[in-house]
């Protein structure tokens, strides 16, 4: 089977039903990998973007840009994708981004991301999906 079937979810109860304990999960697993993989290209392709938008635009005249300035904010955006993305899990976001959840915490205290209103954005995104459903 292949992985494009695995992430829409095809014949995952076929496979199931034929499958031993072990190959259950290793497809599991697989699958786990292929979704983190799916979200991390999505967090790519918008950073990719809003990097191409940047690449017309000049800086303001008489305004100095400092790489590290520049580094900060590229962190601390993606933080806030992951963040969103899992809901305010830290943990969960330490993964996806494939950094330690201790670094990731540092980093939250250093940038000063505000991860409760991550939390509360997933969190109202859900009862929207909810209420749709």
């Amino acid at each position: 089977m292949s992985n494009a079937a695995i992430w829409r979810g095809e014949g995952l109860s076929s496979t199931f039903s034929s499958a031993k304990a072990g190959q259950s999960s290793m497809i599991l697993r697989e699958a786990a990998f292929d979704s983190r993989i799916e979200a991390l290209r999505e967090v790519a392709l918008s950073l990719l973007s809003a990097l191409d938008s940047l690449g017309s635009a000049s800086p303001p005249r008489g305004k100095n840009i400092r790489l590290q300035d520049e580094v900060q904010r590229f962190e601390a955006d993606l933080i806030c994708a992951a963040m969103e993305r899992t809901g305010g899990n830290q943990a969960r976001a330490a993964r996806l981004l494939g950094v330690k959840h201790t670094t990731l915490n540092a980093k939250i205290k250093r940038y000063r991301i505000n991860c409760r209103r991550h939390a509360e954005e997933a969190l109202k995104g859900h009862v929207n999906r909810e209420i749709a459903a």
